[in-house]
């Protein structure tokens, strides 16, 4: 009777230790921004339902970390985040390594005039030219050039090996799930709307015959 009401007694206080701690304690998770965003708002407006700014302004800070990051990556390679975009699409787009602008621009998501921005100062590093398209008389291509294909094929492995520092903290399965869960997330309907590129895209977009 006595070893019992023991033990009756020690759950109850684990339970009331438990009670006392926010989740990320009881999970062993480390307290963030976010956190305290979340805290501050239950505690002046308990009736809110703050769960999805635990999602979504996780993703909103982490790009803004992430960019800051990937500034520094391409910035010593010459370039920025937006540069790179550019150039990295062409890269995979395959010999001859050649775009028209509107594939181009779907290709990387830029605004018609942040494209051309881009472009012009590419072109000015000589890291792109732009051609005439042989199927299309009044038409336009984009095309790295040997400097070009030099450059992004060095700062891609650069961008990689950030990419693996960034993601340290999660293991191989983590990372796996997270990514289908986000790929859920873009594909789903309220993301898709706002999309102006919902559709895959084809893998190769170059005017004329390669060679």
């Amino acid at each position: 009777m006595y070893l019992s009401r023991k033990i009756l007694l020690r759950k109850l206080r684990v339970k009331s230790l438990a009670s006392s701690l926010n989740p990320c304690q009881l999970r062993g998770l480390t307290k963030d921004e976010i956190d305290r965003i979340v805290d501050e708002w239950r505690q002046e407006r308990p009736d809110l339902d703050t769960s999805p700014t635990q999602v979504l302004q996780r993703i909103t800070r982490l790009n803004l970390l992430q960019e800051a990051s990937f500034a520094q990556v391409f910035g010593r390679h010459g370039l920025s985040w937006g540069e790179y975009l550019v150039l990295a699409a062409l890269r995979r787009s395959g010999p001859p390594y050649q775009m028209n602008p509107t594939a181009l621009y779907g290709s990387v998501i830029l605004s018609s005039g942040g494209m051309t921005k881009r472009l012009d100062g590419l072109e000015a590093a000589g890291l792109i030219e732009r051609r005439s398209d042989p199927a299309d008389r009044r038409g336009r291509l984009v095309a790295l050039t040997p400097k070009g294909k030099q450059t992004v094929d060095r700062a891609v492995l650069d961008h990689l090996a950030n990419q693996e520092r960034l993601l340290a903290a999660l293991s191989s399965a983590e990372r796996r799930k997270l990514g289908d869960l986000l790929r859920k997330l873009l594909t789903s309907e309220p993301f898709l709307a706002l999309d102006p590129l919902p559709l895959p895209l084809p893998a190769r977009s170059v005017g004329g015959p390669k060679r």
